[in-house]
């Protein structure tokens, strides 16, 4: 495995350990403290300045006028309507439907790989893809943390379609855009669809996002608020979109698999759950079934 596969892989580690942590903190803030239409917008006006900051060191690049069409897609797709669907779809249902749903993201993209043309079935594959699944739908489904009961049935059937479509959005965007996020660089790419993604949301979200009280909230929301406005935006995408570059989008979509097993993890960690044998169990049947998609593109060469 060549350093910059390494590379690769490495980052798509980090950016589903934080996309992990996402889960317990944007439960403490929904809905409570902030509106999703705020939260969705304010955190990509800061995800907007931040993507400006890699201009202090390298020129700014740009983008062809045949690709531009392309650009404002991705921001509406990735920008606007990933992160409309999550935020709502989090604040009507249960952070264990939410987890199970965002599983069939490494199916849905082998699906869409295979019917453009740049991927293929192969029994390894497919055999890792399901056990990563099933594992990790084990652990969720075991794990003692109880679903939000004050929740409608109806919010719950809404919250989960919401969360379903951004899985959806993701898979599109991870196979449809992997081709121009190979031609440019990373951070143009972020630059374009951030900057593009709050422009289009300010004039929507602008009046909720300065109505946000950040001094009358509690100093652990507070830390909670300020880690979701900053950090899951911007950073893991910035990984996600290094690793489409050099590894198939299919092997980016399956570390998703590892989201629930470090989130579970993290909840032990903080004293909120127990580690059980079964958990051990079914984390390293998920490990097994990266490991075996993984190997699937060294034998299928």
């Amino acid at each position: 495995m060549t350093s910059k596969i390494l590379s690769a892989h490495i980052a798509l580690i980090f950016c589903n350990i934080i996309w992990a942590c996402d889960y317990p903190f944007y439960n403490l803030v929904l809905g409570h403290y902030v509106s999703p239409l705020a939260m969705v917008t304010a955190s990509l006006v800061v995800a907007a300045v931040l993507s400006f900051v890699p201009l202090l060191w390298e020129r700014r690049e740009v983008i062809e006028s045949q690709d531009r069409l392309k650009i404002v897609g991705a921001a509406l797709l990735m920008g606007v309507a990933r992160k409309l669907c999550m935020m709502y779809g989090l604040s009507a249902t249960s952070p264990i439907d939410g987890s199970i749903i965002s599983t069939s993201t490494p199916l849905l993209v082998l699906v869409l790989s295979v019917a453009i043309g740049i991927e293929r079935f192969t029994k390894l594959r497919v055999v890792g893809l399901l056990m990563g699944m099933a594992g990790t739908v084990a652990i969720i489904l075991l794990s003692n943390n109880p679903a939000n009961e004050h929740i409608s049935l109806h919010s719950v059937a809404l919250g989960n379609i919401l969360i379903f479509t951004s899985v959806c959005v993701s898979a599109v965007y991870m196979v449809w855009y992997k081709n121009l996020v190979a031609k440019y660089r990373v951070s143009t790419i972020l630059r374009w669809i951030y900057s593009l993604s709050a422009v289009v949301m300010l004039p929507f979200g602008a009046k909720e996002m300065l109505a946000i009280e950040f001094r009358t909230m509690p100093s652990e929301i507070l830390w909670a608020a300020l880690f979701v406005l900053i950090v899951p935006t911007y950073l893991p995408n910035l990984l996600l979109n290094i690793s489409l570059r050099r590894v198939p989008p299919t092997i980016s979509s399956v570390y998703s698999y590892l989201q629930p097993v470090v989130a579970i993890g993290l909840a032990v960690a903080m004293g909120l759950d127990r580690l059980h044998a079964d958990t051990i169990l079914f984390a390293v049947v998920v490990f097994v079934g990266v490991g075996m998609v993984i190997a699937s593109y060294r034998y299928s060469r």
